[in-house]
């Protein structure tokens, strides 16, 4: 009797440590959890330059991956890879999920309306109603945004400004992206004062790029203005082979572009979205509700110009406009 109920009392002790392992496991861990989704594959470099920027401020904030906290990374291109993942990452139950630009924000929207979700290089989040206003985001989610609308006319402004002799240009988008009406719609409203046609052309993948380019832009007197989105990101060396091949001016809205051989671009550092996104993170880690976290846009805007390039289009850079640059590139 004894025997039988020691075994017992023995199996219920094994039985409940069974049980509290997780638990323990977790607690080690600080029982904190952060999901990060993206839209780029794992080996692309400015995604690994993003993701580096946010773990390097989580360190400098005192999370540490595997000690205080666990970090559950999920990469992947194309809609079907994100979908699964943002699944996969509410499942898991974190306390916050770092979303990188507006196509991990659509993957996880269906999936959740209870996880913080502290999104990063997005143009429109009340737009594409995710907050209530930028001011008191209210609900689950909060963040970053890339830029105000008016500043893409910079984009068709400088085009101009580099390239005189351009009257028409291709103007790439996203159709599936929140912000590519507005950002579209600022451009059209700046080419009437520069005496410039504009053909907005929603792209998804790297066919379409193709076809497009070959379909709608003429190299005599064109060129090209890619707006800010995640296909502009992923596909960003091919919209360069593609403007190099044709002979044609392009400007870009982040500075990777042009590093890889692009003209000229104007827009924010995306990089550092990041580190500030891991801010937002720790103060969610802490207690705080992302509803209460105003979202934040960039302020600060640099102009790249490829001066390689440049002559290799045959293009002469008025000083003024290399005088206002942040930074030439020659090589």
């Amino acid at each position: 009797m004894r025997r039988r109920r020691f075994m017992a009392l023995l199996g219920g002790v094994v039985a409940t440590d069974a049980l509290r392992r997780p638990l323990a496991a977790r607690a080690q861990q600080g029982g904190r959890r952060v999901g990060v989704l993206t839209h780029l594959p794992e080996t692309d470099r400015e995604g690994q330059d993003r993701f580096g920027a946010f773990l390097r401020e989580l360190k400098r904030l005192g999370w540490i991956d595997g000690q205080n906290v666990k970090l559950d990374a999920r990469w992947g291109a194309s809609d079907s890879d994100r979908r699964k993942h943002a699944a996969e990452l509410v499942a898991l139950a974190p306390d916050v999920i770092l979303a990188s630009t507006s196509l991990a924000m659509i993957a996880l929207q269906p999936v959740t309306t209870t996880v913080p979700i502290v999104f990063s290089n997005v143009a429109d989040p009340v737009g594409a109603g995710w907050v209530s206003n930028l001011a008191q985001p209210r609900g689950n989610v909060t963040g970053f945004m890339l830029f105000d609308y008016t500043m893409s006319a910079k984009w068709l402004e400088l085009l101009k400004e580099i390239a005189p002799r351009v009257t028409r240009a291709v103007v790439i988008r996203d159709p599936t992206n929140p912000g590519a009406i507005g950002q579209f719609a600022v451009i059209q409203s700046a080419a009437r004062s520069l005496s410039m046609e504009v053909t907005p052309v929603g792209v998804r993948d790297a066919a379409e790029i193709e076809h497009a380019i070959k379909t709608f832009l003429r190299p005599e007197h064109g060129g090209i203005v890619v707006t800010g989105s995640g296909v502009g990101v992923a596909q960003r060396d091919l919209f360069v082979s593609i403007a190099a091949r044709h002979r044609v001016p392009a400007v870009y809205p982040f500075r990777y572009f042009v590093s890889g051989g692009g003209l000229v671009s104007y827009g924010p550092d995306t990089t550092d979205q990041y580190r500030l996104a891991a801010g937002y993170v720790d103060r969610i880690l802490k207690g705080e509700k992302p509803g209460n976290l105003p979202v934040q846009a960039s302020t600060k805007y640099d102009m790249v110009i490829n001066l390689k390039t440049a002559k290799a289009l045959g293009l002469e850079i008025p000083p003024t406009t290399r005088a206002r640059a942040q930074e030439l590139i020659e090589l």
